[in-house]
């Protein structure tokens, strides 16, 4: 994406991006809209030369030429739509892709305030409608010289019908856009309620049992039907400006198609102009409008696009949660981790060094602390005091999809996919690696053996056919065959069982060996396999020891991990 994040950068793009298709598109709607002028034109020649004297020959002719200008607006309609709606979908299309890499960009940010569903419909709908402005734009290049063959061809008959259509029509496409402002404004808050409503949606299907648990279904379709009820009326009343500004324009259109045919019927009064001058004016009269309706829909087009351009522009120029670095890490990384007083969000002073190839615990007394430490291990955001390193690089100095492939970050809230046990699993799994290791160590071939085709059974959108604990393990096995020089896991275990949690203990051990693992967690048996465990007590880190001597010797982690 260039520099220009405005509505009318967005928009500006999307045209000259599929500035081909658009040029061809406007090249043969404006031989399709040539041709219609002609029809009537023709048809008067026809009168005048073969109708009013006689003559086989000349009609037959005629007829000839009549029949090629047919076929000649026919094709230009034809391909010219195609033109147009294949340079409106590929910029919807490349549209959509600029949204969805910018969301899901290592620097983050776009997210922020803005619910899933609202994401959703500004990478569709949104989307859709900037791109349609590319149709809009071809039929409306069409229009213009359809009204201004037209306007010709009247002069010839007439000066003063001529004269009349150049003046009145760029009055009529003036009104037209003036028109449409209030309906932009009343398109963005449709939008703007729309994308309300879906993200309310999306947060109630994902949080459905949970609702179900708490009983809170009525309350939540209460919420939802005064959010839908919310959508609904400020879709009405964009629907009413679109209304009101269609049927302006058509009023304002037919007024002025009157009025030509009442000049024209004055002058053949008068004898200005003969039969089939006469036959030609009625016929470019009854053109007409369908040329300026044409530009009046390109104004409404017009509005919309720019709201919804808007709305896009806002997510692609969300400031990120942190800025890319450049640098690559050390290949392979040796897996050191340092933290220099690392201060963030109530963390004080972090000093650590988590040597290569260790397995280490880290307890949190404040939930709220250890998220602030994943965040600033991830790069989800960087400390406010302090650094942290890998293999002696600032984390902040190296590019951030290179940083994730030396170091992840597994949050406890890890999410899964529609698609098979084995497809989450090996997500984020290095080529050809055997994903075997990684289900032994996290326990999956339990989840396995309850899904229909094992491994290659479908675990349903975000996992909903498993239960807390199986998304769990499978969450953790996609962690570890992610095969990473640095693995931190968020509490891995909580909906497991004991027996199971020994024996993930037991599997992350061996699966890890030799790689760098910190397991930021209260589970005792996950600590007991480590070699050393931190204790972060009021934001600093107030004792570090094996995981027996600090149950043994301190009261503060006993009760941490023990209660």
């Amino acid at each position: 994406m260039g520099a220009d994040m405005s509505g009318r950068g967005v928009i500006r793009r999307a045209v000259a991006g599929q500035r081909r298709d658009v040029v061809v598109g406007s090249l043969l709607g404006a031989a399709h809209q040539t041709g219609e002028a002609l029809v009537p034109v023709l048809i008067g020649l026809i009168v005048d030369r073969a109708v009013v004297r006689p003559d086989g020959g000349a009609l037959a002719l005629w007829l000839v030429v009549l029949a090629v200008v047919y076929a000649m607006l026919s094709y230009g309609f034809r391909f010219g739509a195609r033109a147009g709606e294949r340079a409106a979908e590929q910029a919807a299309h490349q549209l959509r892709l600029d949204v969805v890499r910018r969301v899901l960009a290592p620097h983050g940010g776009a997210e922020a305030g803005r619910p899933p569903g609202a994401l959703v419909n500004v990478a569709t709908e949104d989307a859709r409608r900037v791109g349609a402005l590319n149709m809009a734009l071809t039929l409306g290049i069409a229009a213009v010289v359809g009204v201004i063959a037209g306007a010709v061809l009247l002069l010839r008959a007439s000066v003063p019908l001529g004269l009349l259509v150049l003046i009145g029509a760029p009055v009529l496409m003036a009104l037209g856009h003036y028109l449409a402002r209030p309906l932009e404004h009343r398109s963005e808050a449709e939008q703007e309620r729309a994308a309300h409503a879906s993200g309310v949606a999306a947060d109630l299907v994902a949080g459905v049992r949970v609702l179900k648990g708490l009983r809170a279904e009525s309350a939540a379709v209460a919420r939802y039907r005064s959010t839908s009820q919310a959508s609904r009326e400020a879709n009405v009343r964009a629907a009413r400006a679109a209304a009101l500004q269609t049927g302006l324009m058509l009023t304002l259109t037919g007024a002025f198609i009157a009025l030509v045919a009442l000049v024209g019927g004055r002058l053949v009064l008068s004898g200005s102009i003969g039969l089939g001058a006469l036959v030609s004016a009625v016929g470019l009269a009854l053109f007409l409008p369908g040329p300026i309706a044409v530009l009046a829909w390109v104004g409404a087009e017009l509005a919309k696009a720019r709201a919804s351009a808007a709305r896009i522009a806002d997510v692609l120029a969300a400031p990120g949660e942190t800025t890319g670095g450049a640098t690559e890490p050390a290949a392979p990384s040796a897996g050191e981790l340092r933290l220099h007083g690392v201060g963030h969000a109530g963390l004080h002073g972090i000093d650590l060094t988590v040597r290569p190839g260790e397995h280490l615990g880290i307890v949190v007394t404040d939930t709220a602390h250890a998220a602030t430490l994943l965040h600033c291990l991830a790069r989800r955001c960087d400390p406010d005091r302090g650094r942290v390193e890998l293999d002696g690089t600032p984390v902040t100095e190296l590019a951030p999809a290179a940083l994730r492939s030396a170091l992840l970050v597994a949050e406890h809230d890890a999410q899964l996919f529609d698609g098979t046990l084995l497809d989450n699993v090996t997500a984020a799994a290095p080529a050809g690696a055997d994903p075997q290791p990684a289900m032994d160590a996290a326990a999956v071939d339990e989840v396995a053996a309850t899904l229909p085709g094992g491994t290659s059974g479908r675990i349903g959108e975000r996992g909903s056919s498993l239960s807390g604990g199986q998304r769990q393990r499978v969450a953790l096995a996609r962690a570890l065959a992610a095969d990473r020089s640095v693995l931190v896991v968020h509490d891995p275990t909580t909906a497991v069982d004991a027996a199971t949690e020994a024996r993930i203990a037991t599997g992350i051990r061996r699966a890890r060996n030799g790689r760098t693992t910190v397991l930021v967690t209260s589970s005792p048996a996950l600590l007991a396999a480590t070699d050393r465990v931190v204790l972060i007590d009021g934001g600093t880190i107030t004792a570090e020891a094996p995981h027996e001597d600090l149950v043994r010797d301190h009261p503060v982690y006993r009760t941490a991990v023990l209660t």
